[in-house]
């Protein structure tokens, strides 16, 4: 998902570590349901909470969840209102039951396996793009919040573009004359704007074919299509402007053999120089941005 930072925020690698390290990544406590933090990108202990390649930043977020299943709080929470009932002849009421299970689901948090999740952040101050790697809105608030809460004056929204994606992505599927730069793959997603919300998929399926004119000539609009940008980069454009399944080509790495075995640098530089070039021609693809 694709940001663009307001203009004014120009803080320095110095600033930007320390106002990470206040927000730096600390494991769940023992009752503790959910912890979010910054960690190290390049993941060495005591490395830098910022990373910086060729220009680019690189931020890493980290969120710890632990649960219970319902299935055993249910299974507890019943069995401590049998032991009530027996002892004192009454049952627990609907208030009482919630605080049993409050009380159990606690007792049991520190028993929970925990689940590990990261999302990376990269930011081109040059360019004032903000990209993270999320594939839902709900993540990247969260993200979003984080950011502002770490980085004072930093402001951002989603990038906006003069044509919609899904009336570019009609048009192109319609006129199969996407811009130069684009080539339309073999996948698509195509849903009814209508009550029924009825929704064609085409996997590994050719889309330039009658058949996908009359859905869209019917009133299904594209969703979601596959795309490859300059024989270098596939990915999956969706109505929101957000990229999914990135995928690098192997002309990318064409010459550079020796530099994919460099890790952390060689694969930061190699796909945000991709990226740097293929978003501004998708932005003109959709008929430039909006500021």
């Amino acid at each position: 998902m694709v940001y663009r930072i307001d203009a004014g925020w120009q803080p320095s690698f110095a600033q930007m570590q320390d106002s990470l390290e206040a927000e730096r990544f600390v494991p769940c406590g023992a009752s503790q349901e959910k912890a979010i933090g910054w960690v190290e990108p390049r993941g060495e202990a005591h490395a830098p909470l910022v990373e910086v390649v060729a220009g680019q930043l690189i931020l890493k977020l980290k969120i710890e969840t632990k649960s219970v299943p319902t299935s055993v709080v249910n299974r507890k929470a019943k069995e401590r209102s049998s032991q009530i009932e027996t002892t004192t002849g009454r049952k627990p009421g609907k208030k009482e039951m919630r605080e049993i299970k409050d009380d159990v689901k606690l007792s049991l948090m520190p028993m929970a396996f925990t689940k590990e999740a990261s999302i990376w952040v990269w930011i081109d101050p040059e360019a004032q793009f903000l990209m993270l790697d999320v594939g839902s809105q709900a993540k990247a608030d969260e993200v979003v919040t984080l950011l502002a809460k770490s980085f004072a004056g930093l402001g951002m929204k989603l990038l906006n573009t003069q044509m919609s994606p899904q009336a570019s992505m009609s048009s192109w599927l319609l006129e199969q004359e996407p811009p130069v730069c684009l080539t339309v793959d073999r996948e698509c997603e195509l849903k009814a704007a209508d009550e029924s919300k009825a929704v064609v998929r085409y996997v590994r399926h050719a889309l330039d074919t009658e058949e996908v004119k009359q859905h869209i000539a019917a009133g299904k609009l594209p969703t979601r299509l596959a795309l490859t940008w300059d024989s270098r980069v596939s990915f999956v454009l969706t109505e929101a402007l957000q990229l999914k399944k990135l995928t690098f080509l192997d002309s990318v790495f064409e010459g550079t053999s020796s530099e994919k075995d460099e890790g952390f640098d060689a694969d930061v530089a190699i796909a945000t120089g991709e990226l740097r070039k293929l978003l501004p021609d998708l932005l003109e693809a959709l008929g430039g941005e909006v500021i």
